[in-house]
């Protein structure tokens, strides 16, 4: 049960992850031009708020 869930998991990771290509490949475009602008410090701090955030809400679901 537990490689079905992650592998259910993961699919979804490349269904949601691959809505803003899609949709919105110049919006990406731009959002990639401003990553490369961000410092290393910026965008490891985003990342981190990003995995707490998805921490704290897998926490809240289960």
């Amino acid at each position: 049960m537990a490689w079905q869930d992650l592998f259910a998991a993961l699919a979804l990771v490349f269904i949601i992850e691959g809505i803003v290509p899609f949709m919105s490949p110049d919006s990406l475009r731009k959002t990639y031009q401003r990553m490369l602008e961000m410092n290393d410090r910026a965008i490891r701090i985003t990342g981190l708020a990003s995995m707490l955030a998805g921490v704290i809400l897998l926490t809240l679901i289960r």
